[in-house]
């Protein structure tokens, strides 16, 4: 297999999903281990890849794919795995604290996750729904539950592993979903750990790569 890695983005979303659509998680894991990578643009525009030809590569027309050599996948959180495979700056060779950062990508991906995206689509989606202002509640309760939880877990530690991993990559990505609520900011210590993965180098330039996308 080359070492050519290809990110697929898209070209154009909505305001409130800039900065936040999942090939970010991708980006910034290519950028933590220092691999070249392309972004071809799904969606629209001249030079883009049609949804039509994007189906061959994503079945269910979400972003992101990569391409790796011959190699192509979805999912982000398979994606990042993989990314982070290929260097060890995203995932220790240690057996025990490999084990322990793959059990944390999970942890990002589903425990902590999907409450988040349940009232993120609440917010977003279903503003102003008599049932979604009923349902409302019940779910920040559950995302406030599991960042008490979260908090608790890093303790004093910098990052959730040791070093910083591909965990942090996929657990700050999903803590910035809440960057419409403040509910990540009545855990400080949890709006620490946001803040310093959030002032790395490779994130930042992988926010400001797909930002430009979106301004061009």
């Amino acid at each position: 297999m080359d070492n050519q890695f290809t990110c697929y983005a898209f070209a154009a979303v909505p305001p409130f999903a800039q900065g936040l659509v999942r090939d970010l998680r991708v980006r910034w894991a290519l950028e933590e281990a220092e691999l070249p990578y392309h972004v071809a643009l799904v969606g629209g525009g001249t030079g883009a890849v049609s949804p039509a030809d994007y189906a061959a590569i994503q079945p269910f027309g979400q972003i992101p794919a990569l391409r790796h050599g011959d190699l192509t996948m979805f999912e982000s959180g398979a994606i990042v795995l993989h990314v982070a495979e290929q260097s060890r700056a995203l995932l220790p060779s240690e057996p025990q604290a490999r084990a322990h950062v793959q059990q944390w990508m999970f942890a990002a991906l589903n425990t902590v996750e999907s409450p988040v995206q349940e009232l993120a689509g609440l917010d977003l989606f279903h503003a102003g729904a008599g049932w979604a202002a009923e349902r409302r509640p019940a779910v920040e309760e559950r995302v406030r539950q599991r960042l008490a939880q979260l908090t608790a877990c890093l303790k004093d530690g910098e990052y959730l592993v040791g070093a910083f991993s591909a965990a942090d990559i996929l657990m700050a990505s999903v803590l910035r979903i809440l960057r419409h609520t403040e509910l990540v900011a009545e855990q400080p210590r949890l709006l620490a750990y946001l803040r310093r993965c959030e002032a790395r180098p490779a994130f930042r330039r992988a926010l400001e790569g797909q930002m430009a996308a979106f301004a061009a």
